[in-house]
């Protein structure tokens, strides 16, 4: 029997399940620089890529070591970015955060939205403790979007992952539940 993916609705956004029909829509914010290189990714090449993107998701979510939604304005209903759980550990009650935004719908406070709605979900749903966001200390707008939600500084992790061909230093950032206020 498969599980059934959750659907989050906000004011502005439907928060659903990806699928290869969303792999254009996915693949325009994918393959810009300026999008993936914070998630230490080199930019997608083809749509292919994509694919391989929308498997991992589809992967995590049947082993229960994460879910990731795709970010949907009502207005449109087409995929302009994804946010979502990773490296769920549910006896230890944590997982990792993660999200991208197509940078034509930066600044205009979506990701916040999306990300405040799947913190919600991760507390009610899986019953969470703590919820990490790892970020590069370049990255100043997503420290500033996890700030805003109440996330906290616990240090700088020193060559924590291997990307690109290069070691990346990441901010461990962490939210726990008594931290929450929406």
């Amino acid at each position: 029997m498969t599980k059934e993916f959750p659907v989050i609705e906000t004011r502005r956004l439907i928060l659903r399940e990806v699928t290869v029909d969303d792999a254009n829509d996915m693949f325009a914010y994918l393959s810009d620089k300026a999008v993936v290189k914070p998630m230490g990714l080199d930019p997608f090449q083809t749509v292919k890529d994509v694919w391989d993107e929308i498997g991992w998701y589809k992967s995590i979510f049947e082993e229960g070591t994460g879910m990731r939604w795709g970010i949907t304005p009502k207005d449109s209903g087409k995929v302009i970015g994804s946010c979502g759980f990773l490296n769920m550990r549910t006896k230890h009650y944590r997982a990792e955060v993660g999200y991208e935004l197509s940078r034509d719908h930066w600044g205009k406070g979506i990701a916040n939205e999306a990300l405040k709605a799947v913190i919600r979900y991760g507390y009610q749903h899986f019953l969470l403790e703590r919820i990490e966001a790892l970020i590069e200390p370049m990255n100043l707008p997503s420290q500033k979007l996890v700030e805003k939600l109440g996330f906290r500084r616990e240090g700088l992790l020193r060559h924590y992952e291997f990307t690109c061909g290069k070691f990346d230093d990441l901010y461990m950032y962490s939210i726990i539940k008594e931290d929450v206020d929406f």
